[in-house]
């Protein structure tokens, strides 16, 4: 009897070993919950869009799609987490601007944007919204410039952390209307939000959609928006831009994985995420809370992350923005 060829025995088991390997490491959705990670606490901006998000994601899946907040660091300690993290495609990042493309300029991280992260898709894009207690006397941006100017150094205005879109939208007003305000960072908008209603904190760079039910109650005053056109849901409210020209920092939420995610993985996440984005209850929903679904293809998302990320670092370096 002939005897089989132990080599050729030997590499076709190991094929298939690793076929298999692979054909587990590529399952979707994968065999576990997916963990939806963001970087800001409950009840903030990037919390409110990555659940409604994640609902429809889930029913769409079959798949239990769980929204883990892990504030600190102005998102930073999330971003490291999907960097370092699972690459079987269970664990997704809410990534956001201030991360992405402003903190590196501004403190050294544990993982590069560019480099340990993949894109998927942009999820939505927004400007954020300058607000004063209704108490604070502060009616319009002019008023609020116009107060910076009489007290140097007391104005203070709160952030969803260092480096976050916030924290350079004050600082830029700083430069460009020559005034002296004081950053206050939080670890996402729902407690910075808490503290301006109190008024411990004078203002605050807000999203929409943690900002938009005080502003219709008449607990917040609205006194510009920071993105290049009023939004539709705040039509009589100006842009900083309408005063100083070019102004512009507008804010948004992508979704990425850690780069060691197998390709076919991210194209599925991102097949599936588009789909969930143009639902029409999932837009009207987002809009609703101030927000604009905004998917797209991978590669876009790539490009846009490393404009923004030279964009930011570019104008950090210029206007010498440091944080402590």
């Amino acid at each position: 009897m002939k005897q089989p060829n132990l080599l050729v025995t030997g590499v076709l088991a190991a094929g298939l070993c690793f076929a298999t390997t692979v054909s587990q490491a590529q399952d979707f959705p994968p065999k576990k919950p997916v963990v939806m990670v963001v970087g800001f606490a409950a009840g903030g901006s990037a919390d409110i869009a990555a659940r409604i998000i994640a609902k429809k994601l889930s029913e769409n899946t079959g798949q239990n799609v769980v929204v883990d907040n892990k504030p600190g660091a102005g998102g930073n300690l999330a971003h490291a987490q999907v960097a370092n993290g699972p690459t079987d495609g269970s664990m997704l990042l809410f990534g956001s601007i201030g991360p992405l493309t402003i903190s590196p300029h501004l403190m050294k991280l544990r993982y590069d944007p560019l480099k340990d992260l993949a894109p998927i898709t942009m999820g939505v894009v927004f400007p954020n919204v300058l607000v004063v207690p209704a108490g604070s006397g502060i009616k319009t941006l002019g008023d609020y410039v116009a107060r910076a100017k009489r007290e140097p150094g007391k104005l203070d205005f709160a952030s969803t952390g260092p480096g976050s879109a916030s924290h350079l939208a004050g600082e830029l007003l700083n430069d460009v209307a020559h005034i002296n305000t004081v950053h206050v960072p939080y670890k996402g908008g729902a407690p910075a939000l808490q503290d301006v209603l109190g008024e411990r904190v004078v203002s605050f760079y807000a999203a929409p959609p943690t900002a938009l039910p005080h502003i219709e109650s008449g607990k917040l005053v609205p006194l510009a928006t920071t993105g290049l056109t009023r939004p539709a849901y705040l039509p009589n409210v100006p842009t900083v831009a309408e005063s100083y020209p070019g102004f512009n920092a507008t804010n948004w939420y992508a979704f990425l994985a850690s780069a060691k995610t197998p390709q076919p993985l991210l194209d599925r996440w991102n097949i599936e995420l588009v789909k969930v984005l143009n639902t029409p209850e999932v837009r009207d929903n987002l809009l609703k809370h101030g927000q604009t679904a905004a998917p797209g293809k991978r590669e876009e998302l790539g490009k846009f992350i490393a404009e923004e990320y030279a964009k930011w670092g570019r104008i950090i370096r210029e206007r010498k923005i440091t944080i402590e």
